[in-house]
């Protein structure tokens, strides 16, 4: 009786195992999927962060263009030359966002550099 007992438990010690196995492999298959499914978001995340820097700077030029053309009285030229200023700096700014451009170093922000 005791070799019975003895082998059924070999036999649940084996099924135990393989399904622990199992269990391991599909948490590792798991924490892979969720590992590409960070990398996406993050990629989403740059992608709609780009785009509305992008769109923001282009509608503020053309807001402003607008606005200098109601109140000075020049016609389209405002709102085609702010325009087209807001269309550069939405692209300078997508540049300095993705690493292509380096930002301005702080001493040239200000206008120069302190003395030698």
């Amino acid at each position: 009786m005791s070799d019975n007992r003895s082998e059924d438990l070999e036999g649940r010690l084996k099924r135990l195992d393989a399904e622990l196995s199992a269990k391991r492999g599909d948490a590792a298959h798991q924490a892979a999927q969720e590992g590409r499914a960070a990398e996406t978001r993050k990629g989403y995340q740059v992608a709609v962060k780009l785009s509305s820097e992008f769109i923001a700077a282009i509608i503020v030029g053309a807001l402003l263009g607008y606005l200098l053309d109601q109140f000075v009285g020049t016609g389209p030229w405002g709102m085609i030359i702010l325009l087209l200023l807001g269309f550069c700096a939405g692209v300078l700014n997508v540049l300095r966002s993705a690493g292509m451009v380096a930002s301005p170093h702080p001493a040239d922000r200000h206008g120069g550099s302190k003395g030698p």
